[in-house]
């Protein structure tokens, strides 16, 4: 009967076993078919070989100082790349620990994990997750986020073959790197080297263990655990990962109950932004620059370098101390001294802080609705076709807003109108630094404050530019044969013009009236009447071709009046040509960049300046007497006096007319440097001289700023005279300069257009 029974069963026996193996088989078959198709693409993207070999990422371009020092980024993403080296040891222990124990065993997918997460689902428990760092890496790099359960089931499958030719392409080492450039941390820091910077102030391979376990934590979800947002929570997890490593032996016990009981310091944390940092006026000059040559300069595949994705590296000539000294100068005399001098000024005055001689009321509305037009706001309206009449509304319409003020930004609810008149009361600046010999610009200031105050005074804005204009007519006399000593009678020249009219220069004093002075003493003393004398012994187009000779390319109207300083030119334009004195005769072209790396640190382009001799050494060197004539007892004469300087320096302060714009130009052997001072309208000024001349307004800039360069040892900036010629000169240059100061009836000297 038994017999028989197990007869029975065989066939259903050999029946399941044939099922079961059939089944196992169709399943083997049919995974091998699934990843067969999912390697060939045909069930998702698939990267080839050459994307694995370069993976596409949104690099952001660096700015770099002369010294060094990260200025700044163009970025899309504010990605930039570290390599393994650059991780610190317990960046690399707490990724591991809490993400991935078993990394460096496993080849892309952790079976033992994934087995571990799946039976945690099914059971409804959390046993933490299956993915490999190399898997979380293949997702951030290769796909978007799934729109269903079922698309990111395939997607896992993606990842899994992703994962497995990315552990054939890259070492471990270089798995983890790729995967912490990549990974977005929030509050625009993208990649662990942004991260330490924006969170901490500090870089991957300095981070503390705290900060570094704050940062894996952030891996499992960086939008929950938002430091700057939730600090508990983010504590929370920090301990979790330190525990982790506790677990694992990469941390004691011991110091792991000191570290977790410390709380989420954030006090260094800083957004990085375009509005704020050193030179941000300088970075958006280069930004145009910089996007004008990634046009015309194109990567191996002939696409053009795009300049917010290519990862460049641009190292500038900026020199990031003398940078700083530069800003704080600008601050300190504006916010300290000049700006509440100029609010006092015209306290209590209807048409503050406009000047009009007659109609004043149309001049101010004319100049306010100008700055409505010119205003973002408006643009925005006006882009929008809203009418012309709710435009005008809107402008008058009370809105809370942010305002500039020197103590700090206030929040109030005004019109833009009012606000537009309340800037109008600022004063701003520009200052720009250049090393003689190299062209190199070692400081850039284009104004108060960029958030606020967009305008660049260094590159954009033209201003007329007073009595500095002078040493290029008395560069023409130098050219000539005359010298420093030559004596002129110091009388009101009448010059008659093309048109039959006449021009006679005026001076602010009466002063030496009748007397014969000399160049040096004229030019110390901004002297009008000795410049009226040069220009007609010369011509306006003889002035215009030396100035062109010394880079200067706006426009020059070529009347007796541009000896004054009738014409508008750039300080940028201003300090290269005074520059020339200094370098010997030689125009130098002031430049912005040494060189342009790609990605992997390959020299693009490297950059001179350019250069042309612009007159002879002797007449450079005579020139540079003359200016120190300016500071030894003319109108600069307050840099012995009240700042205290001994060392030689040339230079030239300028006083456009109304006081609308104050000029200093300083150089010494190893720096020329150029500061105009003004209010955005010509209309808004100081109404006296004594306030509103170029040795009040910007020469206190230079003084603070040279102050502080020279007291920086690391700089080491040479308080040495100027290196005479080496040919014995043809004239002399030894003028009674004792006379000369008998003639100064007081202490500061006005110096007018």
């Amino acid at each position: 009967m038994e017999t028989q029974n197990v007869k029975k069963s065989k066939p259903g026996y050999r029946k399941f076993i044939l099922f079961f193996w059939s089944f196992f088989l169709v399943a083997i078959l049919s995974v091998i078919v699934l990843f067969t198709l999912i390697s060939q693409g045909k069930l998702g993207y698939i990267p080839t070989f050459e994307e694995l070999e370069n993976p596409k990422s949104n690099l952001a371009s660096e700015v770099y100082s002369y010294d060094g020092e990260l200025l700044g980024k163009y970025f899309i993403e504010n990605r930039s790349d570290v390599t393994y080296t650059e991780l610190d040891t317990n960046l690399v222990a707490a990724l591991i620990a809490t993400e991935d124990i078993r990394f460096y065993s496993h080849s892309g997918i952790d079976f033992r994990a994934l087995g571990r997460a799946v039976s945690g689902a099914l059971m409804g428990q959390n046993k933490g997750g299956g993915s490999t760092i190399t898997q979380q890496f293949s997702k951030l790099l290769f796909h978007e986020r799934p729109q269903s359960k079922t698309k990111r089931i395939l997607q896992k499958l993606n990842e899994w073959v992703i994962a497995t030719k990315l552990e054939q392409r890259y070492s471990k080492e270089e798995i983890i790197t790729l995967y912490l450039n990549k990974f977005d941390f929030v509050n625009n820091a993208v990649g662990i080297k942004s991260a330490a910077k924006i969170y901490f102030n500090s870089t991957p391979d300095s981070l503390t263990l705290e900060q570094s376990a704050t940062l894996i934590g952030m891996l499992k979800n960086s939008a929950l655990y938002n430091p700057v947002r939730r600090p508990e929570m983010v504590q929370d997890r920090r301990n979790v990962v330190l525990n982790q490593m506790v677990k694992y032996g990469y941390l004691d016990r011991e110091t792991y109950d000191s570290v977790k009981m410390l709380p989420v310091d954030m006090s260094n944390f800083k957004r990085q932004s375009h509005l704020t940092g050193h030179a941000t006026y300088f970075r958006e000059y280069l930004r145009g620059s910089l996007k004008q040559w990634c046009r015309e300069h194109f990567k191996a595949d002939d696409t053009p370098y795009d300049l917010y994705k290519d990862g460049l590296k641009v190292y500038t000539t900026i020199d990031v101390r003398m940078q700083q000294y530069a800003e704080e100068a600008v601050i300190e005399h504006m916010a300290n001294d000049l700006q509440p001098a100029f609010f006092k000024h015209w306290k209590g005055h209807t048409n503050a802080p406009f000047y009009f001689e007659n109609n004043a009321g149309e001049g101010i509305k004319r100049l306010m609705n100008a700055a409505m037009r010119r205003s973002e706001r408006y643009r925005k309206l006006k882009h929008n076709n809203v009418p012309a009449d709710s435009i005008i509304l809107s402008f008058n319409t009370p809105t809370p807003m942010t305002i500039f003020h020197w103590e700090g930004e206030i929040d109030t609810v005004i019109t833009p109108m009012d606000s537009i008149r309340y800037y109008k009361f600022y004063l701003q600046a520009g200052l720009m630094s250049v090393e003689p010999q190299t062209g190199y610009v070692k400081a850039y200031v284009g104004g108060i404050d960029y958030k606020h105050f967009k305008y660049d005074h260094v590159s954009q804005g033209a201003r007329q530019v007073g009595s500095t204009f002078k040493p290029f007519l008395y560069t023409l006399a130098m050219q000539n044969g005359l010298s420093p000593c030559s004596k002129f009678a110091n009388i009101q020249p009448i010059i008659y013009l093309d048109n039959g009219d006449t021009w006679e220069p005026r001076n602010s004093s009466s002063k030496d009236l009748g007397t014969e002075i000399t160049l040096q003493y004229a030019l110390a003393t901004s002297n009008n009447w000795i410049s009226g004398w040069l220009i007609k012994r010369f011509s306006p187009q003889s002035v215009v071709k030396i100035v062109r000779n010394m880079g200067v390319t706006s426009f020059l109207d070529p009347v007796p009046a541009i000896v004054l300083g009738s014409s508008d030119l750039s300080l940028y334009e201003m300090v290269g040509a005074m520059n020339t004195f200094v370098n010997k005769g030689v125009y130098i072209e002031p430049i912005f960049i040494t060189r342009i790396e790609d990605k992997n640190g390959n020299v693009i382009e490297s950059f001179v300046p350019e250069m042309n001799e612009a007159m002879s050494e002797e007449t450079a060197y005579l020139m540079l007497e003359l200016m120190k004539g300016v500071v030894n007892y003319g109108t600069g004469i307050r840099l012995k006096l009240k700042y205290k300087f001994e060392n030689p320096i040339a230079g030239k302060t300028g006083t456009t007319n109304n006081h609308s714009d104050g000029w200093f130009m300083g150089l010494t052997p190893e720096l020329s440097t150029g500061i105009w001072v003004g209010c955005e309208d010509r209309a808004a000024h100081f109404r006296s001289l004594y306030l509103g001349q170029g040795a009040n307004m910007a020469l206190p800039i230079w003084a603070i700023y040279m102050q502080k360069v020279y007291a920086d040892s690391t700089i080491n900036l040479s308080m040495e005279d100027f290196e005479p010629p080496l040919e014995p000169l043809s004239v002399g240059v030894d003028c009674d300069k004792f006379e000369a100061l008998q003639k100064i009836n007081s202490v500061i000297i006005d110096d007018d257009f």
